[in-house]
């Protein structure tokens, strides 16, 4: 009974020990889970902000390159035309053809980019009447000038209303009388000229003014548009009209090439890191050449000091040696100074005894 009584303690305590151990071990492994769980976390948004970062330039940079690259694709305007009224003959009512002034400038920068070819086209809305039947064929003159008002191209294109019998505008005519009675459409003919077909502006005069005269004094226009179409080729043509993916081209290229550098430059800062101590190492503790080299530089010193002072003899005197002279010297001349002195004064007890 007493034995058991004894034992029984002492397991109590070793099973304390044993669970006091099991908790710090499973303390240690929660820390240490959670510092790498920790470590992890960020890591991992380092990593996702360095590649959102990165494909942010990524994408900056494309647009900046597409919209620094790619021409204004098309350019419209309305025309408006003037002609002289002021006629001396009453017979008819213009006295000019009809001229337009258009500017090919937009906020003070040219429409027309440098190398590219454009088409360049005129459209005209004209009613369907008897005068511009009997009018037939007319010709649309353009000539583009330049800021010096020098001129640079011209053109000169013809063009007509579309032909159709007395019996198809009858029965059309029929067919379309609601819509005609209630205004939804017109009695008209929308015709496109094709002014330039493909057109490059000069660099060093670039096109500024282009003035339209249509050589008729009886046509009836009820509106007119001057459109500008860039014909692209090349690269050009893929960024225009494959617009999604050029972008995902772009951008992809332009975030693997990021990300190389940005890679690079970060092995190189670790190599850098790596390399530092054991340059510091070299550095602050010499090696056993550069003592043997030390050591066989001060041996050949001394060796060429005793040459030296060899060849001159007597005439070569250091520095301590040359102290220990001047100390020397002085003590010999205060001796010869009391000897001085000794002797004068028995000569002069000499000469007071006698």
């Amino acid at each position: 009974m007493d034995r058991t009584s004894h034992l029984h303690p002492e397991d109590g305590e070793e099973l304390t020990v044993l669970i006091g151990r099991a908790l710090l071990r499973l303390q240690d492994a929660v820390a240490m889970v959670m510092s790498r769980a920790r470590q992890r976390a960020v890591q991992g948004f380092v990593v996702f902000s360095v590649v959102l970062l990165l494909l942010w330039v990524a994408a900056f940079l494309y647009g900046s390159f597409y919209y620094s690259y790619m021409p204004k694709a098309a350019y419209s305007t309305s025309v408006h035309y003037y002609y002289r009224t002021d006629c001396e003959s009453q017979g008819s009512f213009r006295c000019s053809y009809p001229v337009a002034n258009i500017s090919l400038m937009r906020n003070k920068k040219h429409v027309l980019t440098f190398g590219q070819a454009y088409r360049i086209s005129l459209q005209l809305e004209m009613p369907d009447s008897p005068a511009n039947h009997d009018l037939g064929m007319f010709m649309i003159k353009t000539t583009c000038f330049s800021q010096d008002g020098g001129q640079v191209a011209s053109s000169a294109r013809s063009s007509m209303l579309r032909y159709r019998s007395d019996l198809l505008r009858t029965i059309g005519t029929l067919l379309f009388l609601p819509a005609f009675l209630t205004g939804a459409t017109e009695q008209k003919q929308t015709l496109e000229v094709e002014l330039f077909s493909d057109y490059t502006d000069d660099p060093y005069a670039p096109s500024t003014t282009a003035v339209i005269e249509i050589l008729s004094n009886k046509v009836q226009i009820y509106s007119s548009q001057f459109y500008v179409h860039a014909h692209f080729t090349g690269i050009r043509y893929f960024l225009f009209y494959y617009p999604v993916l050029s972008a995902l081209v772009g951008v992809s290229s332009n975030f693997i090439f990021l990300s190389v550098l940005f890679i690079l430059s970060y092995l190189r800062l670790l190599l850098k890191v790596e390399w530092r101590p054991e340059q510091l190492r070299t550095d602050g503790l010499p090696s056993e050449r550069e003592k043997n080299t030390d050591n066989s530089r001060g041996e050949n010193e001394e060796d060429a000091a005793a040459s030296t002072a060899e060849l001159l003899g007597p005439l070569q005197i250091t520095p301590t040696k040359r102290s220990q002279e001047r100390r020397h010297i002085r003590f010999g001349d205060s001796t010869e100074q009391q000897n001085r002195h000794t002797l004068g004064q028995s000569g002069i007890n000499e000469s007071e005894a006698a």
